[in-house]
């Protein structure tokens, strides 16, 4: 049944195709293809179903990217997850944070006996020598280039970001490597999970887009981005939050993020699941000459003409808790002016602002009387 159906979307691709070409519609123009909405999708119909390679958060054929702070156990749930995934495929990780002895003391237990992985599962280091005379560039994207034509080896793990792009020495190195990236993905039909830092951040505040480093750049670079919070009331515990989706559910934002603690089983240091969670449960709870100082900075930086987005990259919070401070800021000036009270009316006629107005009027009127008598006494 599938069968059939797959070759009557075949064969109406084919007609769609013709149909395109009877138009005058050319397939190609430079490096750019052009079809038809109809044929996109008859095509893409025939392609299989993309495989979760860690629950919703990375999917097959995804530049992915996994970010936190230093020290919150990135590497150690992304050789989790290498971990899982080369139970049935090949895994190639690249590690250019530890050195070997470093890895091999990450997975060995208090009594020396050392974790055993996957036979699929390998791990990729540079070799420094041969990089000496080379473009550094170049040679990082040629090398991960020739792995997947010579190990047939379809999904890779970049650990980490940062270290290749300082290792660049330029500053829009970044952005080229991610391109140069999503190229190879396409190419060779790559899963690409990199990982990345984010700059020094507060606990007070729910994790955004904005703490990715390089973010304006780098975000829209990637089909899926999640991230690691350390959490502020357990210094053993963390949280997994997704923040970018384009394939599968958005199940687990700031609403439902999943709650970890770090610990070592069986000589294997992994995230070990805890349950599901509010980020906010997780965050600082600033104290009274916290939270005032922090707000007292906002509304500086907010009279000093500076936009939301620049205030919160600055306070290192989130947009909206900026955005709430101001508008609150607003809300209670307007309340501090003093409000006109309604006239009222009074026996005597007219009054105005709390009846004084009408009282005025009076004491003229009894003013002009006084000196109408006192006329009539001089008479």
């Amino acid at each position: 049944m599938e069968e059939d159906k797959n070759y009557i979307n075949l064969i109406h691709g084919d007609l769609t195709r013709a149909a395109q070409v009877q138009n005058g519609m050319p397939e190609n123009v430079g490096v750019m293809s052009i079809k038809t909405a109809n044929r996109t999708i008859l095509e893409a119909s025939l392609l299989p179903i993309p495989r979760a390679l860690w629950d919703c958060f990375w999917y097959e054929g995804e530049l992915s990217c996994l970010f936190a702070d230093s020290n919150v156990g990135k590497s150690i749930l992304a050789v989790q997850i290498a971990d899982r995934i080369a139970r049935t495929d090949n895994v190639l990780y690249m590690d250019f944070e530890l050195s070997e002895k470093q890895f091999q003391l990450r997975y060995t237990n208090e009594y020396g006996n050392l974790y055993t992985f996957p036979e699929k599962l390998y791990r990729v280091s540079l070799d420094c020598n041969s990089l000496l005379d080379a473009n550094f560039e170049e040679a990082i994207i040629n090398s991960i280039e020739q792995m997947a034509l010579q190990t047939d080896c379809k999904i890779f793990i970049v650990d980490n970001l940062t270290y290749l792009c300082c290792a660049m020495e330029k500053g829009d190195a970044a952005g080229r490597l991610m391109i140069q990236l999503n190229n190879l993905k396409r190419r060779y039909e790559l899963s690409i999970l990199v990982l990345a830092h984010t700059p020094k951040r507060s606990l007070d505040c729910p994790i955004t887009s904005n703490d990715l480093a390089g973010s304006k750049r780098l975000y829209n670079f990637f089909d899926s981005v999640f991230t690691i919070g350390k959490s502020a009331q357990d210094s053993g515990l963390r949280y997994v939050k997704q923040l970018k989706v384009r394939y599968g559910t958005f199940s687990h934002d700031s609403d439902n993020v999943i709650v970890y603690e770090i610990d070592k089983v069986d000589a294997f240091l992994q995230f070990v699941f805890r349950g599901y969670s509010t980020e906010k449960e997780h965050l600082k709870k600033l104290g009274e000459n916290e939270s005032s100082q922090r707000d007292c900075l906002i509304l500086q930086l907010s009279q000093s003409g500076k936009s939301v987005r620049e205030i919160a990259s600055q306070v290192n919070c989130g947009k909206s808790t900026v955005s709430r401070i101001i508008q609150r800021s607003k809300e209670d000036r307007k309340a501090t002016v003093p409000s006109v009270p309604p006239s009222q009316p009074t026996g005597s006629g007219t009054t105005g602002q709390g009846g004084t107005a009408g009282t005025i009027m009076e004491e003229k009127q009894t003013e002009q009387l006084a000196g109408q008598e006192k006329k009539e006494d001089k008479a």
